[in-house]
């Protein structure tokens, strides 16, 4: 008897090959029989009826910050709720471990100014239970709904090695220690190194954070302790990516260690990356530009980290009350007047006052959910078609509930960069950023978004091929990483697969909710049309409800 069948359905195997219809039988968490054309007969423990569906391999997320949330949410959302089966954490240089006793707070002082985390629902909900990252891998190994795994962050080896001198230049000594830990944390299962380069992170004080600055030297030898590994990728986020200094320090690191390095490099037109990728790429190195599903964003609204109401001096007489009674006060036309004839304040960063006064920069939210507007969509655009004052049509708009989108950077109109840049032969998917920027996006939603509007529903450029999608999110991504294991339907390989339900995809709005340890909030985003998520081979969301399976374990790198 077989533990799992799934017969009829449309299989797209996650290589990129064309899709096919197909049957396929699971045993011990493992897929052993695809058989095309047919169904699989015989009984099974449960057989799931695949016809009209698609059937795909459980999607790989290698960027996201829930190195935190691990501890307190085993069924790690928004990312299960979307086909997610596998989640990378410990990105852009951040986490928690290693960390000396009585240190903690600064660690998660970083990740709160750094990644929107919830200060209050990090200290209530992380259990310090470790001082190496050895340590921290023994107590989140738990059981869980999905695979995990994590990479050792910089911020947290200076801070170890280096205390209050971490922002500084680091000495010799210094520079052998964090090697050596990072070594350490390699052997005990790390899947990567993690940095930041990037001068938008910045701590509680305003300063870039530990590790920003760091020299070549330092950079080389951690490098170095992945060669030694054998195992690990490198992920660094960097504002210098057109700069020939950097890229020739990108080079290096890749030969020195002979390990996978993935830069966040989005939709940004750096051409001098892509043909440093395509050349190292001829000597058998992974220079891997890693890029979204969508521009950086941010959705602003009365609940979230950016209100834009608060720019008026008339709001704060309403701002402590309960969301609907403000929303009453926002169609108010006696407050609607005050508002309007408010002077604006300028906000303490020239950039979130950019983001809440540029009004044909501005677009609540499509109903779509295409986060491909255009001027016609802008608080601007709604605001002269409708003869408003831009004000009017804001407070309209946050009294609807419906967030207000604002790129972060460069929107040409559409996503064809984005497009383009995801089909470069050496981009690799990710930035999702799941659980982290709780009160300004939900980008964990993306793999529904990929394949409900980049591959069916868009009309404002080429769909992508749904193969080429799912191949994006499974295949590709798991093997950045080194896990071989999964990411493919074919005999042999980890049962983690997705039974959808292709025409009903769709996502959900957002939504605030108040579910993280001592009331902190998150913004979150569900999904119809997820039959069925399976992990080693259990069944652990049908129809997008939980079953309260738990087969997800803590993956180890180089095990």
């Amino acid at each position: 008897m077989d533990d799992l069948i799934i017969n009829g359905a449309t299989i797209v195997d996650g290589t990129g090959a064309e899709s096919f219809t197909g049957s396929v039988a699971v045993n011990d968490g493992v897929i052993t029989e695809v058989v095309r054309d047919a169904a699989i007969e015989g009984d099974a423990a449960r057989t799931l009826d695949g016809d009209g569906q698609l059937l795909t391999p459980g999607f790989v997320d290698i960027h996201t910050h829930f190195d935190g949330q691990f501890c307190w949410d085993k069924q790690v959302t928004p990312s299960s709720w979307h086909g997610v089966t596998t989640v990378v954490a410990g990105n852009c240089g951040v986490g928690f471990a290693p960390v000396r006793p009585g240190t903690e707070e600064s660690l998660i002082e970083i990740m709160e100014s750094v990644e929107d985390i919830p200060g209050v629902a990090l200290n209530e909900g992380i259990t310090w239970e470790w001082e190496s990252f050895g340590d921290y891998l023994n107590a989140i190994d738990t059981p869980y709904s999905i695979d995990i795994g994590t990479q050792v962050g910089h911020v947290a080896l200076r801070h170890y090695v280096m205390g209050e001198r971490c922002y500084d230049d680091a000495t010799v000594e210094d520079i052998t220690a964090m090697a050596e830990l990072t070594r350490q944390a390699l052997a005990d299962g790390a899947m990567g190194f993690s940095t930041s380069r990037f001068y938008a992170h910045r701590d509680k004080q305003g300063e870039v954070i530990p590790g920003t600055k760091a020299t070549a030297d330092e950079l080389l030898a951690i490098g170095e302790a992945l060669r030694e590994a054998g195992h690990g990728t490198i992920e660094l986020v960097s504002d210098h990516l057109n700069e020939a200094d950097e890229l020739q320090w990108i080079e290096h690191i890749a030969r020195r260690s002979g390990r996978p390095v993935t830069p966040l490099a989005n939709a940004n037109p750096v051409d001098e990356l892509w043909a440093l990728a395509g050349r190292l790429a001829e000597d058998g190195l992974q220079i891997r530009p890693q890029v979204g599903a969508r521009p950086a964003s941010l959705l602003l609204s009365l609940e979230g980290t950016l209100n834009p109401m608060k720019q008026f001096v008339s709001y704060k007489a309403i701002r402590d009350l309960p969301i609907e009674e403000q929303q009453r006060h926002l169609l108010d036309p006696e407050f609607r007047a005050r508002i309007l004839a408010d002077e604006q304040r300028e906000a303490r960063f020239a950039e979130a006052t950019a983001f809440s006064s540029t009004w044909h920069k501005m677009y609540p939210l499509p109903e779509d959910l295409g986060y491909e507007p255009t001027y016609a969509d802008s608080i601007a655009g709604k605001a002269e078609a409708q003869g408003l004052h831009v004000r009017e049509v804001l407070m309209d708009t946050m009294a609807a509930g419906t967030p207000i989108l604002v790129f972060v950077g460069a929107y040409p109109g559409d996503l064809e960069a984005q497009r383009e840049a995801l089909e470069r032969e050496q981009s690799v998917f990710g930035l999702s950023d799941g659980g982290a920027h709780c009160g300004v996006l939900c980008d964990a939603s993306v793999p529904t978004y990929m394949l409900a509007y980049m591959s069916r529903d868009r009309v404002k450029g080429p769909l992508l091929p749904i193969e080429f999608t799912v191949h994006k999110m499974t295949q590709d991504t798991a093997q950045l990483y080194g896990m071989h294991d999964r990411g493919v339907i074919a005999s042999g390989y980890k049962a983690d697969l997705n039974l959808i339900d292709f025409d009903a995809l769709q996502l959900e709005a957002p939504e605030m909710i108040y579910d993280l340890p001592a009331g902190g909030k998150r913004i979150v985003q569900r999904a119809a049309g997820y039959t069925a998520t399976i992990s080693g081979g259990e069944v652990t969301y049908e129809n997008g409800e939980h079953t309260g399976a738990m087969p997800g374990r803590l993956i180890r790198g180089g095990s």
